[in-house]
This record gives structure tokens, C-alpha cells and sequence, in this order.
């Protein structure tokens, strides 16, 4: 299963780019009864669970959207099909948008994906070490070999943030690229010192005697924004109300989760592989409808410590 902090490699981009300059229809189609058919980009992971629970309650077809959801290996083939309009609408973290904006990628968020539950310990994603591991805290990451999903992108960013909090130095880390379903074996083989997990990788190392030692989006901002669901910007200029409506239906989604945790525990069975009894335990993130821009900011700026863009993240052409 992977994760939705998939990064954008440079040559993904590039096609990404050169799919600005074709004639690619960004729309959907529309059938006889006035319904938009539309396809949107997402991950199979715990994150989009608002956007599944919203087509089964019927929030998108009570306004003539009928939603296909097609899965992505992450923004890197998300971010370039949104523009080449192969997806109508794509989920990605905040990270990925800010490095394809910076690359002028003709993107823009129109709506919150997911965020930080704000509680250390209680939170969807963290580092995590074995239960006998001499690393206790964050700073004790300094120099040790650490798992991410993608090099240079937001695990990189919040884990030196973590890092940096507790007094270590955050340009001493050994990063190593590995897929999430990969961490937890590798973690208890000792290839890596540590991992930085989410859902539900945390909870399985968790539950094999693992500790957390960092709640990283914690340690970064408060109630942090994670990720988005957006659009390019022809879809947006040729079919205003079709953004619109899309947005209204997703916010619904967001408020929808948000207040049913049971059913989104429920609606996981159906797109993902996490059996019952880790559904059960694990640690739903929070679906608010409002983009926390200063949280954003945030990752822009560390992000620019961290060397992740090739320019300056200009947040105000990409935030709704």
C-alpha cells in the first residue's frame, strides 16, 4: 500500500511540464442527464477515507457528480494526470504541491485532504524504533539510519524538525528510501535505525513492541495541514462550477468523517487491505474543512531550509 507522501522526481516533472503545453482537455465528460463524470486521483491509504464514505452517502451524486477514484502510486503520477487531465481532481500531500509549483507545474489546491490531530502520541504518523532500540528521543536520531517513503519531501522535513526541537542537529540524518509496507520488517531486521511511519505501518510496528519516540507533524505545526485535494488551473478557469460543486461535496466528506470515526473505520474495508482488528486500533487522523495556511507556510519554509526546492513556494497562487 503506498502512501500519499510520495514525492515528484524531476523527470516526472518534466513531463508534468510538458503536458502544460499540449492541448489536453482537463474536463470530465458530461452525460444526457446533466451528470459530470468525474475521475479523481487518490492513494488507497487511510487519508482519503472522507472522499470513499462521500460517494457511498451520495454527497457527490446529490450534485450531478458521478466520482470515479482511481489509485495512484502517489503526487507523482497524481500531480501530472491532474494536469494532463487524466484526473479531473488529485489528493497530495501539501509538500509534493509546494515542489511542482515551484516547477510552475499549473496547479491549485481547492480544498483540505487531511491534518495532524495535534496530540503527541496520538497522531497518524511519527518516527518509531524497536522496543529495545538506545534511541529514546529525537535527538538520538542524529547520524543514524532512518526510513522514509521518498527522499526529500515532507518525512525528511518534519523528521529534522523533530530532531531539531530536541536539540539535535537536523542536518545529520541518514535518510533511506523504502516503501511503507517495507519499514516495519525492515525496522526489526535492523537494516534501519528508525522509520518514519503513518497509518497503518504505526500501528503494526506498535503492536510488534515498537516505540514512538517523535510525533514529527506535531513537533512541526500545530493542526497540521497535511495534504489537499486540487486541480489544475485550466479546470478550474474553463469550469468554475464544476469546482464548485466538487468542493462543496468533499468539504461534506471532511465534516462526514470527521464526526463518524465507526464508519470510516467501516468504508477502510472496502478500498484497502487493513483487516478488521487493525482498523479497529488505529489512529484516525482529523478532516477539518480549513486549510491551515500557517501550517503550510511552515512546510514551505523548512522545506527551503532542507534544500527540497528548486525555487521560492509562492502560496498564495497555490492555496484556494
Amino acid at each position: 500500500m503506498r502512501r500519499l507522501l510520495a514525492g515528484l522526481t524531476a523527470a516526472v516533472l518534466a513531463g508534468a511540464l510538458a503536458a502544460c503545453g499540449t492541448s489536453g482537455d482537463s474536463g470530465g465528460t458530461t452525460d444526457a442527464e446533466g451528470v459530470d463524470q468525474v475521475k479523481v486521483g487518490v492513494i488507497p491509504i487511510v487519508d482519503v477515507a472522507p472522499i470513499f464514505l462521500g460517494k457511498e452517502k451520495g454527497f457527490f451524486k446529490s450534485r450531478n457528480i458521478e466520482l470515479t477514484l482511481e489509485a495512484g502510486q502517489g503526487g507523482a503520477a497524481i500531480v501530472p494526470g491532474v494536469v494532463s487531465g487524466q484526473f479531473q481532481f488529485g489528493f497530495s500531500n501539501f509538500t509534493s504541491l509546494l515542489i511542482a509549483q515551484t516547477k510552475t507545474v499549473p496547479i491549485k489546491a481547492i480544498a483540505a485532504g487531511v491534518a495532524s490531530t495535534g496530540e503527541a502520541g496520538k497522531d497518524f504518523g511519527a518516527v518509531v524504533v524497536k522496543g529495545d532500540s538506545p534511541i529514546k528521543t529525537a535527538k538520538d536520531l542524529v547520524g543514524k539510519k532512518i526510513s522514509v517513503n521518498t527522499l526529500k519531501n515532507i518525512g525528511d522535513t518534519v523528521t529534522r524538525e523533530s530532531v531539531r526541537k530536541d536539540g539535535g542537529d537536523k542536518k545529520n540524518l541518514n535518510f533511506v528510501e523504502m516503501p511503507f509496507p517495507n519499514m516495519p520488517a525492515a525496522l526489526q531486521d535492523g537494516q534501519v535505525d528508525a522509520a518514519w511511519v503513518v497509518e497503518p505501518q504505526l500501528s503494526t510496528i506498535k503492536a510488534a513492541g515498537g516505540r514512538e519516540i517523535a510525533s514529527t507533524f506535531v513537533d512541526t505545526a500545530p493542526n497540521l495541514t497535511v495534504a489537499a485535494y486540487f486541480a489544475s488551473t485550466q479546470l478550474i478557469e474553463k469550469d468554475a462550477d464544476l469546482v464548485k460543486r466538487f468542493t462543496e461535496a468533499i468539504n461534506e466528506s471532511l465534516t462526514y468523517a470527521d464526526a463518524h470515526p465507526d464508519e470510516v473505520r467501516t468504508v477502510l474495508g472496502t478500498y484497502t487491505k487493513i483487516d478488521e482488528k487493525l482498523r479497529a486500533s488505529l489512529v484516525l487522523p482529523k478532516w477539518p474543512t480549513q486549510i491551515n495556511e500557517p501550517s503550510v507556510q511552515t512546510l514551505a519554509t523548512l522545506g527551503a531550509e532542507d534544500g527540497i526546492f528548486t525555487g521560492t513556494p509562492d502560496l498564495e497562487k497555490l492555496l484556494p
